[in-house]
C-alpha cells in the first residue's frame, strides 16, 4: 500500500522506489499499520490543514479514551505535557488540548517538538519533576508523531527509510500524586534516567531534518545510527543500573568502572544482566535492526523481545509512542502481575535515550478499550522477512 500510494504521486525514481521495497519487505512491519488520512488522498494532501486534521484525530482518541477510563474530568488535570517532533502548529497541540477539554486557566502546559523517538519517556520524566512541587495534582502526557507533513518526495537513499517505518499513532498516560488514586492506579513510576549526548557531532547528526540536493525536505538517518544507539543505550543502563539491579551486578559494575577508570586494562563497559531486575522489558521499536541489536546488547531472549517485534510489525514505528503500545500488548495478553518490574527504554534524534522503570501495583486484565483487544489472540505471528538483511549497511564513520 505504502508504495503503490508513493509511486503514484511521481516523484520518485525506479531505484528510489526498488530500494523502498526491500526497505519495507525486510524492516519488521506488517500489512496492518497505519497510515495519515492525507496520505491516503489523491493526490497526496500533505497541508497544514490535513496534519492538524490527523493529530486531532490522534491526541482527541487518546485523550477521550483515557479520561473515560479514569474518569477523571478535564477541570482536574494541572499539568499537560505534549510532544510531537515535526508537526507543529499555532496554536500548539497542548492548546490545542487546553481549548477541547476546557482545561482551567493555571493550567502548566508544555509543548514539546524535536526531541525525537525518546521524548515520549522524557515527558514522563518532566511531568515527575513537576509533580514533585504541584500536590494533589493530575498530569496529562500525550505522545505521538504526526506522519502526514513527514513524508519524503526526494531520492536521497538516507532519507528514504522513514517512508517506510514511520506510521501513524499515539498515547496518553495520566500520572498522579495523590494519595487517593494508589489503589485505582496501574503502576508506579520508580525512576526515569535520561542521557543525552548531543554534543558529540556523530550523535548530533546521525538522525537530522534537512534539505536534499532538490530542495525535498526529509529526515536523514546515517550509517552512524546503531553505533550511536549502541553507545547511549549501554550509558543510560549503567546509570540506571544501580538504581535497579541486586548488589552482586552492583559490585560487577563497580569493579568494571574502577578497572576502566584507573586504565587498568582496556575493557568495555560492564552491561548488568537484566535479567535479574526487569520483569517486562519494553524498547522502543525504531527498525528490526535497531531491535536486533539491543537485543544482542542487553542478551534478551525472543521471549522477552517479542512486545516490541510484534508491535513494530502490527503498528509500526509510532516513534515515541511505541514503549506504550508494548505495554497495551502486555496487558492485553494478561502478563502483568501485582508487583511486576517493567522497564521502558527510548532513543531518539539529538542523541538520546531516556528510560523509566515502573513497578505494578496490582495485576492487570484483560481491556476492551486496548489498541490489540481485536487482534491479541493472533499474536505472536512469525515475519517470513525476518532473517532476510536490511538492505541499508550501518556503518562507523571518522567523526565524532
Amino acid at each position: 500500500m505504502v508504495i503503490e500510494r508513493l509511486k503514484l504521486h511521481g516523484n520518485f525514481s525506479d531505484e528510489s522506489l526498488e530500494l523502498m521495497k526491500k526497505l519495507m519487505k525486510t524492516s519488521g512491519l506488517g500489512e496492518a499499520t497505519y497510515l495519515s488520512e492525507g496520505l491516503l488522498r489523491e493526490p497526496l494532501d500533505m497541508s497544514t490543514e490535513a496534519a492538524r486534521k490527523e493529530a486531532e484525530m490522534v491526541v482527541f482518541g487518546a485523550v477521550d479514551e483515557l479520561l473515560g477510563k479514569t474518569g477523571v474530568k478535564g477541570e482536574e488535570i494541572g499539568i499537560v505535557v505534549v510532544h510531537s517532533s515535526i508537526f507543529n502548529t499555532v496554536p500548539s497541540l497542548a492548546s490545542m488540548i487546553v481549548n477541547r477539554y476546557k482545561l482551567r486557566e493555571n493550567v502548566l502546559s508544555y509543548n514539546m517538538s524535536g526531541m525525537g523517538c525518546s521524548a515520549g519517556l522524557l515527558s514522563i520524566g518532566l511531568a515527575k519533576d513537576l509533580l514533585k512541587v504541584h500536590c494533589n495534582s493530575y498530569a496529562l502526557v500525550v505522545t505521538t508523531e504526526i506522519i502526514t507533513q513527514g513524508c519524503y518526495m526526494g531520492k536521497d537513499p538516507s532519507k528514504l527509510i522513514g517512508n517506510c517505518i514511520f506510521r501513524m499513532g499515539g498515547a496518553a498516560v495520566l500520572l498522579s500524586n495523590r494519595l487517593s488514586d494508589r489503589n485505582n492506579s496501574k503502576y508506579q513510576l520508580i525512576h526515569t534516567v535520561h542521557t543525552n549526548t548531543a554534543s558529540s557531532d556523530r550523535s548530533y547528526n546521525c538522525i537530522i531534518q534537512e534539505k536534499d540536493h532538490e530542495g525535498h525536505v526529509g529526515i536523514t538517518i546515517s550509517k552512524d545510527l546503531l553505533v550511536v544507539a549502541s553507545e547511549i543505550i549501554k550509558s543510560n543502563v549503567a546509570t540506571l543500573a544501580p538504581l535497579i539491579f541486586p548488589a552482586s551486578e552492583r559490585l560487577l559494575y563497580l569493579i568494571n568502572y574502577l578497572i576502566r577508570y584507573f586504565h587498568v586494562a582496556s575493557i568495555e563497559l560492564y552491561v548488568p544482566n537484566v535479567k535479574c531486575a526487569v520483569d517486562h522489558f519494553f524498547p522502543h521499536v525504531g527498525a528490526k535492526p535497531i531491535l536486533d541489536k539491543v537485543a544482542r546488547n542487553l542478551r534478551m531472549s525472543e521471549g522477552q523481545m517479542e512486545a516490541s517485534r510484534m508491535t513494530l510489525y502490527r503498528f509500526g514505528n509510532t516513534s515515541s509512542s511505541s514503549v506504550w503500545y508494548e505495554l497495551a500488548y502486555a496487558e492485553a495478553k494478561g502478563r502483568i502481575k501485582r508487583g511486576d518490574r517493567v522497564w521502558q527504554i527510548a532513543y531518539g534524534s539529538g542523541f538520546k535515550c531516556s528510560s523509566a522503570f515502573w513497578k505494578a501495583i496490582r495485576t492487570v486484565d484483560r481491556e476492551k478499550m486496548n489498541p490489540w483487544s481485536d487482534v491479541i489472540d493472533e499474536f505472536p505471528v512469525v515475519d517470513p522477512h525476518n532473517t532476510e538483511i536490511f538492505p541499508y549497511a550501518f556503518e562507523l564513520s571518522k567523526s565524532k
